[in-house]
């Protein structure tokens, strides 16, 4: 049975730890891969960009496989929350050898921030490696195939979308071919999810799911959102995050020809999108569980057309999934508490 998230790639799971209060507005989300790794990749289309390791990605370089991939807040301060994750990977001797000792690894844990300094009021509150250590626990605690918690939670606790709350969403789907493709976004851009003119949102267009509110609802949707965006003085640096993953056998170039097609994805949902001020990262990650037809040259296309679906879908997810928040740091609508649900 699945659960239309990234848990549907076997051996993958998702760990949120959520910092709420005191002036607190963020968290730290991990992605944990099977023990042994799995073939990571990197695509940065955003202008302004936070993240750690995503050189030792690049194909050309020695790095084969990864044991995890984190995603928080608290921006550039908060790639601390990686160290967390190092050191519970390093107790586990999990990680690249580098020696004969079994002991003897370094954890290779890319990483990449999004902005939501300030949110909950203290600008110096944000994840650190007890954050991203919590985050990991929790991965390796839940079940094998678990749903995963959406909305305000981990490092979509304090992401924002144009106006409106943000929050992490995911989805999934399977192939013809049996192969499993998933994604997991953090939404937090300083573009718009919604369509100015309907309220819509963009990524349920291409969904074939449209359902336009009525005009005075949208009306009053357009008024909250812009007292709101009057209100909130706090500078429009963002960045959506993502991991898209399969149990696909790719090579890393593979890999990170998927993330590249992924941000497709974001581009349909969210406008404008990649740019100065966003810091847009995809990861991808290959388990390796199921071959692909080594004699058809174009065996991955059907991966890199779900892609970006499944990417749009998500965003679509974290935007309704998000819950209204107002506090010191600015008050942000939902868009489900301005148009209701679907």
């Amino acid at each position: 049975m699945t659960v239309d998230a990234l848990t549907d790639v076997t051996g993958l799971r998702v760990g949120h730890a959520t910092r709420i209060g005191d002036g607190r507005l963020t968290g730290t989300t991990v992605v944990l891969a099977p023990e042994g790794g799995a073939v990571a990749a990197v695509d940065v289309r955003g202008g302004g960009p936070g993240t750690k390791e995503t050189d030792a990605l690049d194909p050309r370089n020695m790095v084969q496989k990864v044991e995890a991939v984190v995603l928080t807040g608290g921006s550039a301060y908060g790639l601390d929350a990686a160290a967390g994750v190092m050191a519970w990977l390093e107790e586990r001797g999990r990680g690249v050898r580098v020696g004969a000792d079994p002991a003897h690894v370094v954890p290779v844990v890319p990483a990449a921030c999004v902005f939501d300094l300030g949110r909950g009021g203290d600008f110096r509150a944000r994840p650190d490696a007890a954050t991203g250590r919590a985050a990991v626990e929790a991965a390796a605690a839940s079940a094998p195939g678990a749903p995963v918690p959406q909305g305000c939670v981990g490092a979509g606790t304090g992401a924002v979308v144009g106006a409106l709350k943000g929050g992490i969403g995911t989805a999934s789907t399977v192939l013809g071919s049996g192969v499993t493709v998933a994604a997991l976004v953090v939404v937090n851009a300083v573009g718009s999810a919604v369509d100015p003119e309907t309220g819509v949102l963009y990524g349920e267009f291409f969904q074939g799911r449209v359902e336009y509110p009525e005009a005075h609802v949208h009306e009053a949707a357009r008024r909250r959102i812009a007292e709101s965006a009057a209100r909130n003085a706090l500078p429009p640096l963002n960045t959506t995050l993502a991991v898209v993953a399969t149990d696909a056998d790719l090579s890393k170039a593979q890999a990170q020809k998927l993330a590249g097609t992924a941000h497709d994805g974001i581009a349909r949902a969210v406008r404008p999108v990649h740019l100065l001020n966003d810091g847009d990262t995809v990861f991808a990650l290959a388990t390796g569980a199921r071959p692909l037809a080594g004699e058809d040259p174009l065996a991955l296309n059907p991966l890199l057309a779900a892609c970006p679906d499944l990417v749009t879908r998500a965003i679509a997810r974290a935007v309704r999934a998000a819950e209204p928040v107002s506090g010191p740091g600015g008050s942000w609508p939902s868009y489900e508490e301005l148009y209701g649900a679907r």
